[in-house]
């Protein structure tokens, strides 16, 4: 199985990265790849950039990591309440790729944290409304409250073993549903 982990922000210390990344640990016999969206950056679109210039080669890679996966992890930073600007950005450019959805019916584990008590859940409420009308096939989603308190960046992992349990049985739900999908 190819899993395509993304984390929606371009912090350098992204508390979102961290999440996808410890995420795909859970994941038996995967080749991982995790996107930084940094190697993404593009002008901002705006339809006349993009009629005068066209798809930028950024979005056009992205679609084509996205297409070459098994699985998705999306982990998505909540920047007043939805999207960080650069995911949506990315996001935008890569929904104007004729003849293809941005998601391509990928399935997807979608997930959020934050340093607060709703853990990102806005963000998360905005992408499941948002994903399915381009291609987002949302198996399940998931969000860490107090990450500060819940994850241990030196172990690199969840550190609150109800929420650590929580996304094994999720990783293990979408295992086992990707492993029927490959027979």
């Amino acid at each position: 199985m190819k899993i395509l982990a993304i984390a929606g922000s371009n912090s350098d210390t992204s508390i979102n990265r961290l999440l996808v990344t410890y995420a795909t640990t859970l994941f038996e016999n995967a080749e991982i790849e995790i996107v930084d969206m940094n190697d993404f950056e593009m002008p901002i679109y705006k339809h006349q950039r993009e009629v005068e210039s066209g798809v930028p080669q950024q979005a056009l890679d992205l679609a084509s990591k996205i297409d070459s996966a098994d699985l998705l992890l999306v982990s998505l930073s909540e920047h007043n309440g939805t999207y960080s600007t650069a995911f949506k950005n990315v996001f935008d450019w890569t929904s104007r790729i004729k003849q293809r959805a941005v998601w391509n019916e990928k399935p997807m584990l979608l997930m959020a944290t934050a340093p607060g008590g709703r853990g990102g859940l806005g963000v998360l409420e905005a992408a499941e409304k948002r994903f399915p009308l381009h291609g987002g096939n949302i198996v399940d989603t998931f969000t860490l409250p107090f990450f500060n308190d819940n994850f241990d960046k030196e172990a690199q992992k969840i550190s609150n073993e109800e929420k650590d349990s929580e996304l094994r049985e999720k990783v293990s739900k979408i295992s086992a549903v990707e492993t029927i999908l490959e027979k």
